[in-house]
């Protein structure tokens, strides 16, 4: 498989998971907690990363949508890890104290705002929750990235 090919799987892979994350949102009437967005962002960086390194074939340009693909797939595992209750998840999306709000502060954030409790499970397949998933496959994604960094042309590094 040529570098090229790579970049396109890599970049159609974090197509693919955003067009998931969104169609469990939209149409399944999912509504994500905070770190599910979190985890939408790098996808959408490495998206646009790969549509650059397509045109520029810069080795930097793969170098960013490997790293980028690397973060979403670290906050999917720190999402798991909320979820399963072996560490605390942010306290505005977690059960746990609220730190430093007031009543009328956590009455408005109620009043204004769905509460998706991120260390609640939404949706899981063969025990592995979206976040989980979202983890998998983006450090499978990562791997594309390494291969297509390997196979660029060093003289690439920065786009020259």
């Amino acid at each position: 498989m040529t570098r090229l090919h790579l970049v396109m799987l890599a970049t159609a892979g974090s197509a693919a998971l955003l067009l998931g994350a969104f169609a469990f949102q939209h149409i399944g009437g999912m509504a994500p907690c905070k770190m599910c967005i979190w985890q939408r962002y790098p996808h959408v960086i490495a998206l646009l990363i790969g549509l650059v390194a397509l045109k520029l074939q810069s080795r930097l340009l793969i170098l960013l949508g490997a790293l980028s693909v690397f973060a979403t797939g670290a906050v999917g595992v720190f999402h798991v890890g909320v979820e399963q209750g072996w560490w605390q998840g942010p306290t505005t999306c977690s059960s746990g104290p609220i730190g430093g709000k007031t009543a009328d502060e956590l009455l408005d954030q109620i009043l204004t705002a769905p509460l998706v409790r991120c260390d609640e499970i939404a949706w899981e397949i063969l025990g592995i929750s979206m976040a989980g998933w979202n983890a998998l496959i983006s450090f499978a994604l990562v791997i594309l990235w390494l291969m297509a960094l390997r196979r660029a042309a060093p003289k690439k590094i920065f786009g020259c």
